[in-house]
């Protein structure tokens, strides 16, 4: 030091020994710098509002946690530093940060993202199907000339009645043995089809008067066996490629005579088609791989399908004796009636999501049978008395069928077996026999009795949380 230290008042000593009082210059210095430190390192009340701030950015995913660790892990995964936690939060840790998190957000839990429908419905498959059902029918509009003897038509009902039960029975079987495996399916088929058809063909035959009936039973046949191939492996396609010279020759029909050759040869040529096309089918499912040790389903368990194949088709016959448009209306119904089993099963499993308890899913349950009931019953009506058809008959019988259908959609066989097959054998029999009240009224007594029974099957079996399940 080059000389003595001044102590005077006013010197240098006033800004590093002195002690002074405040001025208001002093303060107003003082205040700015704690201002300043303010910024530099936050107050306790500045942190908390960090850490609110925080939360309420974090809330939609801090809220469905169940545990603060959870909230640790969200904030490690934004990068949270230990620095930034002590310095801009004023916690400790990560830890001590998410648990305050966790504690100033409430506990909220979402539903889950509903999931996609599993029984979507094929609007196109169920509509060419339904096509497929009818388009066949075109076949007796161009042949129907070449068969005036007069026992053609109860063979070929013979025939036909057998071939829908047969192809009902092994359409179950098939579809059961196309769950282990594509090629174990086609063998089912391979064997089932031509001997369905052989029988139903010379069951038909028996019955036959002459060579062109028994050429028409053996083609009928013939085609449904070979179009039941088709439409179990899902080729719905192929058949209607198949049918496509029957469909345009009895397109022409109002303007041109083809002539005894072509109505012949038409359906023939269709029958010649679907057995390629269903061959074609088979080769394919036979090309693939064996399952191994693949248990093979009894075949009692195809029984009840197969017999209401034939009760089916018996009440179908009975309500066409006398109103044959109302079997053409029945048949294009086929469409949307598989359209609504997949809306059913559908609309079932979100009832089964949206109640709580076994009381509120059986009422839901039974609004889910009334509207699909609704749906397919509704565009009968109009379409009956459009072909001058008994509409009550019609409608019983559609609700007949479709119940029926239902019950087996979901493997309930027997009752729906056993209640047509009661209702084709009361109605038949007044039928055969000439007895009072007459055909019609029997069909439409025999016909409400078992719709009423079935519905309450499908309410009692089906509106059970367990069997969606």
């Amino acid at each position: 030091m080059s000389g003595p230290m001044a102590l005077e008042p006013g010197g240098a000593e006033q800004d590093t020994l002195a002690l002074r009082l405040a001025d208001d210059r002093t303060l107003a210095l003082r205040a700015a710098d704690q201002h300043t430190l303010a910024l530099v390192r936050p107050g306790r009340d500045d942190r908390r509002d960090a850490v609110d701030r925080l939360a309420a950015e974090l809330a939609d995913r801090i809220a469905p946690a169940v545990h603060p660790y959870e909230v640790a892990a969200l904030l490690e995964s934004e990068g949270m530093t230990g620095e930034v936690i002590r310095e801009r939060y004023g916690h400790s840790d990560l830890f001590s940060l998410a648990t305050a998190l966790y504690e100033r957000i409430p506990r909220t839990f979402p539903d889950p993202p509903r999931p996609a429908d599993p029984w979507r419905p094929d609007h196109v498959r169920c509509a060419l199907r339904g096509a497929l059902f009818a388009l066949p029918g075109l076949a007796y509009a161009l042949a129907g000339r070449l068969l005036t003897e007069g026992g053609a038509v109860r063979a070929l009902v013979v025939a036909g009645l057998l071939s829908w039960a047969w192809n009902q029975a092994l359409g179950h079987r098939a579809y059961l043995r196309l769950a282990t495996g594509r090629r174990e399916a086609g063998r089912t088929l391979l064997k089932g089809a031509p001997l369905g058809a052989v029988a139903a063909a010379g069951a038909g035959a028996v019955l036959a008067g002459s060579g062109a009936t028994a050429l028409a039973v053996t083609a009928q046949s013939g085609y449904l066996a070979a179009a039941g191939v088709l439409l179990v492996l899902g080729r719905e396609r192929l058949l209607l490629a198949a049918l496509a010279p029957v469909i345009a020759g009895a397109a022409a029909l109002p303007w041109w005579e083809p002539g005894a050759v072509a109505r012949a040869g038409l359906p023939l040529l269709s029958l010649l088609g679907a057995v390629v096309a269903a061959g074609w089918a088979l080769r394919g499912t036979l090309a693939s791989a064996p399952v191994p040790d693949a248990a093979r389903p009894r075949l009692p368990r195809s029984l009840p399908y197969g017999l209401f194949g034939l009760a089916g088709g018996t009440l179908v016959f009975l309500a066409g004796r006398h109103q044959p448009w109302a079997v053409i209306v029945l048949t294009l119904s086929m469409g949307p009636a598989e359209w609504l089993l997949y809306r059913y099963r559908g609309l079932s499993v979100a009832a089964l999501r949206a109640t709580g308890t076994p009381a509120a899913f059986r009422l839901r349950s039974a609004a889910v049978l009334t509207g699909c009931l609704l749906a397919y019953l509704g565009p009968l009506l109009p379409a009956a008395l459009l072909v001058d058809a008994e509409p009550v008959t019609l409608l019983l019988l559609a609700t007949v069928l479709w119940t029926s259908l239902l019950l087996q959609a979901f493997g309930v066989a027997w009752p729906p077996a056993a209640l047509c097959l009661a209702a084709a054998g009361g109605a038949g029999s007044v039928t055969l026999a000439g007895l009072p009240p007459g055909p019609a009224t029997a069909l439409s007594s025999c016909c409400g009795a078992a719709a009423l029974c079935l519905t309450v099957c499908v309410l009692w079996l089906l509106g059970r949380p367990a069997a969606h399940g």
